[in-house]
């Protein structure tokens, strides 16, 4: 890029950040401070673009943001920025009134040394990984949840604010992270829930993950509307997956999938219930996911495609056949997802009820979970129903938005019932420290969607694999540093209040 246009882009966006930053001084207004933040955010999108082209011109680039940010910003609102490119920015020669503003509103935040960054470390490095493999409008399936995503935000926010309680001198020599659930002993409080269109995000994805999890000695969770097939999955593990189930409209076909999971072992139905209707999504409404999009968005999603070549020859090429393995049946000659959306839009049934856990019980011999309780009052209409255990569950965030985290609704939900039922829980969990959060608030076992769904996007079974390998280690520092030996010695006590 030449000089002269490096200038012009820098001027211009310093005026913006100047002016709105006056303003702020002027009227203490939060709509100017907001647009404040964004015109900073601009600039460092432009840095970040213009990086790589600039060449000699980075000094230049460091002036127009010190002349008014001063110092070194990583974080803008909800987006995280990175200055990939212009080296240690030093220290302003100058701060201006405006930016002196800015540290007076913002604590100083100092950039750690920067890693290698040759490997993954933690579930969020794996969210990145996916995000740079995955179409975007496949990641934002996954990644998104519904409406503003207050709710989704808040299963992590909220999980983050629960403290543990260090204790020390314990003998804690010996340790074992292993729980008894439903029937089964798994060697963690862990299970990989059930993530539909799991198979878009890498190569015949269930499979991989199911394989990991049984690596583990951990159940895997397959979705009603997986890519793969139960039996695919089934036949490639020793133990047989649990199997997702919603109450569909279409009473015989659920019928049938209950027979073909018990027809492969299937140890543990677990049965959703809070898709009545499907929430508003908006990340899939801006991506024309839904709706009927015009020619220009359909333009535009393939474009997205075409982006990720890796993806196209390992998943849209290399994973066919790209259909929902357990709805072959109910739509025959289908063969994309695209093909199964009527049908599967049409199933979800607003009219069921509690009674109808019963219609379940009658056509399901093994154990049965109800997925999606938020509220006490449901969770003991849910022992009264005969179901052997629940899952405190908002979705992940994906259904309704504004409604409490897991982390809030699972204490009374377990002083309600836990004595009657066994509870399980998901929502936030991105590290073993979570896991062993949501053990102390009452949950017997723990369900994660996300963690596996971005390691195995990223790469495949190795990721889910070392994925479950840090949670472990997690689980086990926590489990020491708290003064306990296993989940089950683990409470209330074990949080800071």
């Amino acid at each position: 890029m030449a000089q002269g246009s490096l200038d012009l882009a820098g001027e211009q966006l310093t005026v913006m950040a100047e002016v709105a930053f006056q303003r702020v001084a002027v009227d203490d207004d939060p709509v100017l401070e907001a647009l404040a933040r964004h015109a900073v955010a601009e600039v460092l999108t432009v840095c970040m673009r213009l990086a790589p082209e600039v060449g000699d011109h980075h000094g230049e680039l460091r002036q127009h943001l010190l002349k008014f940010v001063g110092q070194p910003i990583d974080c803008v609102g909800n987006q995280r920025f990175e200055l990939v490119g212009l080296g240690s920015l030093g220290h302003a020669p100058t701060v201006t009134g405006a930016s002196r503003l800015w540290q007076d509103r913002m604590p100083m935040r100092f950039a750690a040394d920067r890693p290698l960054g040759v490997a993954p470390a933690t579930v969020l490095d794996y969210r990145e990984l996916a995000r740079r493999r995955l179409p975007r409008q496949l990641f934002d399936y996954v990644d998104g949840g519904a409406c503003e995503e207050t709710t989704m935000q808040a299963n992590v926010a909220d999980l983050e604010a629960v403290l543990l309680r260090q204790v020390v001198m314990r003998d804690v020599s010996v340790r074992d992270p292993a729980v008894e659930v439903l029937g089964q002993r798994l060697a963690l409080p862990i299970v990989l829930a059930p993530v539909g269109l799991a198979g878009m995000l890498a190569r015949r994805a269930e499979v991989q993950a199911a394989r990991a999890a049984e690596a583990a000695g951990v159940p895997f969770v397959e979705s009603t509307v997986s890519i793969c097939g139960v039996e695919e999955v089934a036949r490639a593990t020793a133990a047989a997956p649990w199997f997702q189930l919603y109450v569909m409209r279409d009473r015989s076909y659920a019928e049938d999938l209950m027979g073909r999971a018990a027809a492969v072992g299937s140890p543990v139905l677990v049965l959703t219930i809070d898709l009545a209707v499907v929430g508003a999504r908006y990340r899939d409404t801006r991506n024309a996911v839904v709706g009927q999009p015009g020619t220009w968005a359909r333009v535009r999603r393939g474009l997205d495609l075409i982006a990720h070549p890796r993806w196209i020859a390992t998943v849209a090429l290399g994973g066919r056949p790209l259909s929902f393995g357990n709805l072959e049946k109910a739509v025959p000659g289908a063969r994309s997802p695209a093909s199964f959306k009527d049908w599967v839009d049409a199933q979800f049934d607003p009219s069921v009820t509690w009674e109808d856990v019963a219609w379940v019980r009658d056509n399901w011999k093994g154990r049965l979970v109800v997925k999606g309780v938020l509220d006490p009052d449901d969770a003991r209409r849910a022992v009264d129903a005969g179901v052997d255990g629940i899952v405190v569950s908002n979705h992940g965030g994906r259904q309704l938005d504004a409604v409490p985290s897991t982390a809030r609704a699972l204490p009374a939900i377990a002083d309600a019932v836990g004595d009657r039922v066994e509870v399980l829980a998901d929502g936030g969990v991105r590290t073993g420290l979570d896991v062993v959060k949501m053990v102390a608030l009452g949950a017997r076992a723990v369900l994660i969607g996300r963690p596996w769904a971005w390691a195995v996007a990223a790469r495949g079974e190795a990721g889910v694999r070392h994925v479950l390998a840090g949670i472990t280690a997690d689980i086990d520092t926590a489990l020491a540093l708290t003064g306990r030996t296993s989940p089950a010695a683990l409470d209330r006590s074990a949080l800071w209040r």
